[in-house]
């Protein structure tokens, strides 16, 4: 996963622990992707500070995810369903001739999708 995504995936989760200057950079940086620049004169603080904000943010979420791990949980049960779904998919086909299984099977499927 490239810096941007796993960052964002990060602000998602524990955007909230942030003070409200650091969420309001990150939201600026990453959700409306202005420019340190642009950010610097839109908070009234130097470019130099708002790239201060920015690492110290990131390192905050870091930190976060390496304690509490709900990032990687997420994408490990992401991974799981997935292996599940494909698995489950081959087993419709051969699961023709038992209508019960088949319908199982459709369900789950249909209940992974949610």
């Amino acid at each position: 996963m490239d810096h941007i995504a796993e960052t964002s995936i990060l602000f998602d989760i524990y955007g909230g622990l942030l003070t409200e200057k650091k969420q309001r950079v990150m939201e600026l940086y990453h959700e409306e992707n202005l420019s340190l620049s642009e950010i610097a004169e839109e908070q009234g603080i130097s470019r130099a500070a708002v790239f201060d904000a920015l690492r110290s943010a990131e390192n905050n979420l870091r930190d976060y995810e390496s304690r509490l791990k709900i990032a990687q949980d997420y994408m490990d049960r992401q991974n799981l369903i997935k292996e599940l779904r494909e698995t489950l998919a081959a087993y419709v086909s051969e699961a023709e001739g038992n209508k019960e299984a088949k319908n199982k099977i459709e369900s789950i499927l249909s209940r992974l999708e949610e």
